[in-house]
């Protein structure tokens, strides 16, 4: 079966139960994103996943079977850049990254966030990331760092 990847047309052999986020991490090499634990309840495996011509959202990987991804483009942290993305740099610049274990997925959560809206308060960015847990209880400057990529963002598209 064909899924995209990051952009890429990718063939992978998925077993019927295996999850996207096996196939991401052990037959594409894929890393970046994280499994924690494995049942959907902490985000740090967070992708974006768009069917046809929707709109990417976020998905937890650990719980979706790579099977009902045929033909889906999949964007994962590795996606974003390689330190290159607004929110990657804000990240790192309010110190939001900790032990950095769910950073991938709170990312990844605030991409989709900043897609749908480029200008969100502080409750809609608490409502977004809500599904991704910070052990390290980063959350104030998770916070700041979604603030400070969608200024970044507006900025660049303002030149």
């Amino acid at each position: 079966m064909f899924l995209r990847v990051n952009g890429v047309q990718r063939e992978i052999h998925p077993a019927g139960h295996e999850t996207l986020l096996r196939v991401l991490r052990e037959q594409l090499g894929l890393t970046g994103t994280k499994e924690s634990c494995a049942r959907g309840e902490c985000g740090a495996c967070t992708v974006l996943l768009a069917n046809g011509d929707e709109r990417a959202r976020p998905v937890y990987s650990c719980l979706t079977l790579a099977v009902a991804c045929e033909g889906a483009s999949v964007t994962t942290i590795e996606g974003l850049g390689n330190g290159s993305h607004p929110l990657q740099q804000a990240f790192v610049a309010q110190d939001a990254v900790q032990c950095g274990f769910c950073t991938p997925g709170q990312i990844m959560a605030a991409a989709a966030l900043l897609a749908d809206n480029p200008r969100p308060d502080e409750p809609a960015i608490r409502a977004a990331l809500s599904g991704n847990l910070c052990r390290c209880g980063t959350y104030p400057r998770i916070v700041l760092a979604v603030q400070e990529a969608a200024r970044r963002m507006e900025d660049a598209r303002g030149r």
